[in-house]
């Protein structure tokens, strides 16, 4: 006579169900990358693979190192960052100022959940550069990392004239605090789904550090295997965090007594797969937008050398590394001067905007609006007297 069935095991075949299903979106893009090679195909699985290696990286990155300080150090990180003390918003200016989006990404959950002030938001959207930056450090060393002090001290000063002028509670919704592990903010997950997930992203953070400094990475390590590895490795990674944070609405939620769990390497997991939703979304709208109505953002910089600052500020303004990553590199060809390059550092708030907006849209507008006024004063500044 064969042994009852447990109620274990009909929760496990479920569970085993679940995740095979989570993985055959991942397995189609994987094939159809190699399979469907028209113009539109290239422009969609390069825009996936870019917000993977560009962006998603360096987020888990970021949050893999402020919740490794927090369990290793046995200290609450967000704690101490919501201690309202004057060093507050130099802390915040500092995450901006480092390469990449992930710090400022970090700030901004921490504003919405009520431990930053909104005087943070305004410094570390103001300090922040984004993969804009990794470009600048590459090929112009010196100018690149003035320019991230630049951002630091404008940041810093921002942030404290704004938090005097209108309190620390600015914006945040009467006064009250939201926590960000909210079920909106979960997405379905197993132990094995994560593993699958960081053995993905190990080499993807290998080749997102390749990426940062201009290397072609497809070409680096093409073989009679397949001729764009790291753009194969970007579409899996995407199309994985895409299909674990999706599958909760189609019913599917993973184990959810795992993806409850919170530690570190599930939280990072979590945190960093909402960011990706909403990066590949910006990243696909963009590149479709341009492929469909032939935009030339580089015709916007033809005219009078007197509003070429102002341009790449308001470029500045679009969500995303693309746009600046553009003026960035028309500075290095020197097609645009220093000064719209200041401008465009001081204003443009990259790939942290996307989530920004989706977290706290009228506080990511506002405070965007005001990192404008220094990069317009500065930018203008050193045009007139230094140009």
């Amino acid at each position: 006579m064969s042994p009852a069935i447990t109620p274990a095991k009909p929760y496990m075949l479920s569970l085993a169900l679940q995740t095979l299903l989570i993985c055959v979106p991942v397995f189609v893009a994987a094939i159809a990358l190699s399979v469907w090679t028209t113009e539109l195909a290239d422009i969609i699985f390069t825009a996936i693979a870019d917000a993977y290696l560009q962006v998603s990286t360096f987020v888990a990155a970021t949050f893999l190192i402020f919740y490794g300080i927090e369990k290793i150090l046995n200290i609450d990180a967000t704690e101490i960052l919501r201690r309202k003390t004057i060093w507050q918003v130099p802390i915040a200016a500092g995450l901006g100022a480092l390469p990449g989006c992930g710090g400022a990404i970090i700030v901004i959950t921490q504003y919405v959940t009520g431990r930053l002030s909104f005087g943070s938001v305004v410094a570390v959207l103001t300090a922040t550069m984004g993969d804009a930056a990794f470009l600048l450090i590459a090929q112009e060393p010196l100018t690149g990392i003035a320019i991230m002090m630049m951002g630091f001290g404008v940041g810093s000063v921002s942030g404290w004239i704004v938090n005097y002028l209108h309190g620390a509670d600015f914006m945040r919704q009467n006064g009250s605090v939201r926590e960000f592990d909210e079920p909106h903010n979960r997405d379905a997950s197993s132990s094995w789904l994560d593993r699958m997930w960081y053995l993905i992203l190990i080499p993807g953070i290998i080749l997102a550090g390749l990426v940062a400094f201009q290397v072609d990475v497809d070409a680096m390590f093409a073989s009679s295997f397949h001729q764009k590895p790291a753009t194969l490795i970007g579409v899996v990674g995407g199309t994985l965090a895409l299909a674990m944070r999706l599958a909760p609405h189609f019913g599917m939620p993973g184990d959810v007594g795992f993806s409850n769990s919170g530690g570190m390497f599930r939280r990072t997991v979590a945190d960093t797969n909402f960011v990706t939703v909403w990066v590949i979304g910006a990243y696909l709208l963009f590149e479709l937008t341009i492929y469909f109505t032939g935009v030339d953002l580089k015709a916007l910089f033809d005219g009078w050398a007197l509003f070429t600052p102002l341009v790449a500020i308001l470029i500045g303004f679009l969500p995303g590394c693309g746009p600046q990553v553009l003026v960035t590199t028309m500075y290095l060809a020197g097609y645009v001067p220093l000064s719209a390059q200041i401008g465009n550092a001081i204003s443009n708030d990259g790939d942290a905007l996307f989530p920004a907006i989706a977290i706290a849209p009228r506080v990511a507008v506002v405070a965007t609006l005001y990192s404008a006024v220094p990069a317009v004063i500065i930018s203008y500044g050193w045009f007139f007297i230094m140009e």
